[in-house]
């Protein structure tokens, strides 16, 4: 659909990915925001109004010592106490496969904002395939480095997944990117033949499906 302009900083790849989608001056929630890498990039580079939330207390101490506004709690709670409309973009990076109902977080952050940017790890990428196949075993990848008894992760997605996914739940899909990265690295590549094998993460900037 859409290739993306990436800058070259010290965050990873994927965040650049998200950031270069962002335009400078808006306003910006940041869901499960970590340490606040993103939002931090977003703040100095781009005068982007941030707002995180995070369980993490000791992320949330890391944030606000990077001078960010961040809240801690769970994000499918926090969500509901914003007006409609209050931002300009909500993001949720590498996330979604953790979240127990992800319909009503989607239609929750497309309701706080004007648009909303989701990404996670690619389930059916070639690796992950050639793992079930060769081993008949959970797979395990740096992208999903957990063992299946101790995972985070609760459900396991696909970029075909998600882009169906959009029609069921009723959202639009406005820009797509797939990559091929790990998950803590600052390098990676856009993939635009055959995404959906060879892409190791999606990610999505969704709007309204009325919009």
């Amino acid at each position: 659909m859409s290739t993306a302009v990436v800058e070259p900083n010290g965050i990873r790849f994927d965040l650049r990915v998200v950031a270069s989608w962002i335009h400078p001056g808006a306003r910006v929630l940041g869901l499960g925001c970590g340490e606040g890498d993103l939002l931090y990039y977003l703040k100095t580079k781009k005068e982007v109004t941030c707002t995180g939330i995070e369980i993490d207390e000791g992320r949330v101490a890391r944030c606000i010592e990077r001078g960010l506004t961040v809240l801690q709690g769970d994000i499918n709670e926090e969500v509901q106490d914003y007006p409609n409309d209050t931002f300009d973009y909500v993001i949720l990076t590498q996330t979604l496969q953790q979240i127990y109902e992800p319909a009503e977080l989607i239609r929750s952050m497309l309701r706080i904002g004007k648009r909303a940017v989701v990404s996670f790890p690619n389930f059916s990428h070639w690796k992950i395939r050639a793992q079930l196949l060769l081993k008949g075993v959970a797979p395990v990848s740096r992208q999903l480095p957990y063992q299946w008894h101790d995972t985070p992760n609760i459900r396991v997605i696909t970029i075909k997944d998600f882009r169906r996914y959009a029609g069921e739940v009723g959202f639009k899909i406005l820009k797509e990117v797939a990559i091929n990265t790990n998950n803590h690295d600052r390098s990676g590549r856009i993939i635009d033949l055959f995404p959906n094998l060879r892409a190791s993460y999606g990610i999505f900037l969704i709007g309204k499906e009325s919009a």
